[in-house]
């Protein structure tokens, strides 16, 4: 497979302060890489530094040959990057269809098909961002990266908060849009478990570095290397 993300020795954070230190992974098309760490470690920061909206120190980011960290966010979606946020930043005073046309690329995802991912989008399709519930504004913030037809999806915690049954809805949509219809992406997620099985490497971070890198599955079948980074395991 051919690579697609390459991050080097990259330092960023917000004005002065510096959360991430000497950060380098790559991923390859097609693969989903589950980016985890214990709260405070510089997950959020890094995907993130990745979309745009952090202040890079030094390193570089390549996605496909193509030097992402000399853009703005909006020209880094243009160039291939889908973001869904921690914060979902949905536009609430929009409906549900206007949210996705209003940001729409050429390409195979679009309202249709996210619709048929999501059968609860299409039966609030005329409702505004404010009348949905927290698992709907997320599957809609999911549906408005898609529309985008990105190379590579960044996603912030996407269960975050939402009932079980919106979880196991989500992670299906997950797993079919990277493994069924090979995007790339990038998950941060405080449930391991539940994205090492869908993903294919995993990287933890600690204190803004990288303190292991692997595959998913070698790091799901070793569960007493997953509680000492993690605390989690058990």
């Amino acid at each position: 497979m051919a690579e697609l993300l390459k991050v080097e020795n990259l330092s960023a954070g917000y004005g002065e302060a510096v959360v991430l230190n000497g950060v380098s992974f790559s991923l390859n098309e097609g693969e989903t890489l589950a980016l985890l760490g214990r709260n405070g470690t510089g997950k959020t920061t890094l995907i993130n530094t990745l979309a745009g909206a952090t202040r890079q120190h030094a390193g570089t980011i390549t996605l496909a040959g193509a030097a992402l960290h000399k853009l703005a966010s909006h020209e880094r979606a243009a160039a291939g990057i889908g973001w869904v946020p921690q914060e979902r930043n949905i536009f609430k005073s929009l409906t549900v269809h206007e949210n996705l046309t209003a940001v729409q690329r050429p390409g195979r995802w679009n309202p249709d098909r996210v619709y048929e991912m999501f059968p609860r989008l299409a039966e609030r399709k005329t409702n505004l961002g404010t009348q949905l519930s927290g698992g709907e504004q997320q599957m809609l913030a999911v549906g408005r990266a898609l529309v985008v037809n990105p190379r590579l999806l960044l996603l912030d915690e996407p269960l975050e908060g939402l009932a079980p049954i919106i979880v196991s809805e989500l992670l299906k949509a997950i797993a079919r849009i990277t493994r069924d219809e090979g995007l790339s992406a990038i998950i941060v997620e405080q449930h391991p478990q539940a994205i090492l099985a869908i993903s294919h490497r995993a990287v933890v971070l600690d204190r803004g570095t990288v303190v292991h890198s692997d595959t998913a599955q070698s790091l799901r079948e070793s569960p007493e290397l997953l509680d000492r980074l993690l605390g989690v395991a058990r």
